[in-house]
């Protein structure tokens, strides 16, 4: 299996202040170099010349400049600088102006306390029902202890990505499918904790983990639609059954009204015959009884029928 190497990862901060180093290095060691020509011209004068006395200071005044301008460091409100003194860890510095000592400190690195968000993913990996997913996600963390993140890990960044996605698998592969797609936010929060129990140690708090992509083969996305759908069907029907029978305890209810009351139920008969009529409908098939109970030959035009007929 090929191991996959890592490159250490330096701030883009701290690569200026190292090239900056470097330039205050050449400076020095230029003054170096004039403060040696001026004294090679006092011996090649024999004496205390003009000339080499003004290269001399020259080139003191420019190593103490150096040096001064050298301890004067600045600091953005976000950023906290680690400071060494020859070597060792001295202490952390920000935000603001600060001093350092000329040649005894330097900054080792610089430490941005802002929040941060990073993109990790998890690629054809296997869940606990041996689906295929592939899995995206992103979290939002931060350096609460900057001496711990400088010297406890050599790439905290790095670190924090490797982790995220060791916990990202762990929490795939430990649950199925369907509890993955349908409890998000425990998934969620489970990587958060799992993440954040690592990078403690480091100085560093995930606060919070979201998955934002999750894919799964073609065929299994049918298979899942058509599930979906029939579990709609399903409560569709559970529904209307419901319903259903609503409506069955409120016609019980109705009959046990009309049953007590005889007034109640011709009305109902006649606001039925009402809505019928005015649908505009030609023809109505009523039964005998209806007519029967309400003795209402009359309402139909009936009785007017049978008095022609007996002319």
């Amino acid at each position: 299996m090929k191991r996959r190497q890592y490159s250490a990862h330096v701030p883009e901060k701290t690569k200026k202040l190292q090239d900056w180093t470097g330039v205050k290095m050449a400076l020095v060691a230029y003054s170096a170099i004039q403060i040696a020509a001026g004294l090679a011209l006092f011996e090649g004068a024999g004496r205390f010349g003009e000339t080499g006395r003004i290269i001399a200071v020259v080139g003191v005044a420019l190593i103490v400049l150096v040096l001064i301008v050298s301890s004067i460091k600045k600091a953005d409100e976000w950023e906290r600088m680690i400071v060494l003194r020859f070597g060792k860890f001295h202490s952390v510095r920000g935000p603001g102006l600060f001093f350092l000592i000329p040649i005894a400190d330097r900054i080792g690195s610089v430490i941005d306390i802002r929040i941060r968000i990073m993109d990790f993913s998890a690629q054809n990996i296997l869940t606990a029902d041996s689906v295929t997913v592939n899995v995206d996600a992103f979290a939002f963390w931060l350096v609460w202890d900057p001496q711990k993140a400088a010297l406890e890990v050599e790439d905290y960044e790095e670190a924090v990505a490797l982790a995220s996605k060791a916990g990202l698998r762990n929490a795939v592969c430990g649950n199925t499918l369907s509890v993955f797609l349908e409890e998000g936010d425990l998934i969620e929060k489970q990587i958060q904790e799992e993440v954040d129990k690592q990078t403690t140690d480091w100085g560093i708090t995930v606060q919070y983990v979201e998955i934002h992509d999750i894919q799964i083969p073609e065929a299994l996305q049918e298979s899942l639609a058509r599930l979906a759908k029939a579990e709609r069907e399903k409560k569709s029907r559970i529904l209307l059954a419901e319903a259903e029978i609503e409506i069955a305890k409120k016609l019980e209810t109705a009959v046990s009204v009309y049953a007590a009351n005889e007034l109640a139920m011709k009305l109902k008969i006649l606001s039925i015959l009402n809505e019928g009529l005015k649908a505009g409908n030609s023809m109505m098939l009523v039964p005998n009884s209806i007519t029967e109970e309400l003795q209402s030959g009359a309402v139909f035009g009936l009785e007017a029928l049978n008095e022609l007929r007996k002319k």
